[in-house]
Parts: C-alpha cells; sequence; structure tokens
C-alpha cells in the first residue's frame, strides 16, 4: 500500500521554510525542527478525505500505487489543515479546489483510471432460456 503523501511531498512542494512556520517543533530550542506529529495529524486528515472519495467513486483501497494528483491534492488538503484557521486566499484556494475534485472522483465525473470494486465481479456463466418444458423444485412439469 502507497501513501497518498509524506512530509517530505509537503517540503518539496511548499518549501521547507513555510512547512516549518506551520510546524515547527517548539521543543526543540534550535527553531529548525519540524513536528512530525503535528505533520504526521494534517496528513492524516488529508488521507481520510481522499479515502472518503475514493471510496464514494468505487475505488479499491488501499491503492497499490497513488496517482501524482492524488499526492497533490494530498498536500494542498494537509497545508490548509496545517494553517489552520490563519489559512491565505490562495491556500483556502487550492484547498477547495482539491475537495472539488475529490468530489469530482466521489461522483464518478473525474476518472483516475485505477481498477474499482465492481471490477472484481465476474459472471457464473451465460442463461439459456428453453421453451417447453418447466423446472420447478422438486421435479419437472
Amino acid at each position: 500500500m502507497a501513501a497518498y503523501l509524506t512530509l517530505d511531498d509537503l517540503v518539496r512542494r511548499f518549501d521547507r521554510a513555510e512547512i516549518l512556520d506551520l510546524a515547527e517543533d517548539k521543543d526543540d530550542d534550535t527553531g529548525e525542527t519540524i513536528d512530525q506529529v503535528k505533520v504526521d495529524n494534517a496528513i492524516q486528515d488529508a488521507t481520510g478525505e481522499i479515502d472518503s472519495a475514493l471510496a464514494g467513486g468505487g475505488y479499491r483501497l488501499p491503492l497499490a500505487s497513488v496517482p501524482a494528483i492524488l499526492t497533490a491534492y494530498g498536500c494542498d488538503i494537509a497545508r490548509y489543515r496545517l494553517y489552520d484557521n490563519r489559512a491565505t486566499d490562495q491556500v483556502t484556494k487550492r484547498y477547495d479546489d482539491a475537495i472539488k475534485a475529490l468530489r469530482s472522483i466521489a461522483s464518478g465525473m473525474l476518472k483516475l483510471g485505477l481498477p474499482k470494486v465492481d471490477d472484481d465481479i465476474t459472471s457464473a456463466g451465460d442463461v439459456v432460456m428453453m421453451p417447453g418444458r418447466r423446472s420447478f423444485p422438486g421435479g419437472v412439469f
């Protein structure tokens, strides 16, 4: 099972200084350590939003591999969560756009090209109708 995003994904996408500002480890006197617990909580929130959309869209969870677009949406959601009540207009817009995309996935309007739960259903075979004799439990009439 692949994770949607990691701390490294957030740092690559938004810069270490921004993530440090949002999740500084207050127990570190240097002011250079990111609070992994705070980041993990934001990542869990993003993961929950993504899982909910994928499950609603009929996708089989957990995913074997993660499309890059889900990592991008996850980063936008986690970043918004880290900002908490100080989110800028740009951060809020990116969050809103990610949520709209996830709703499109859930509704089936946006396809990810991944296996769905229904893909596991197989047919038991063809049904053949034959005129004439009728069979009922207990014998033929």
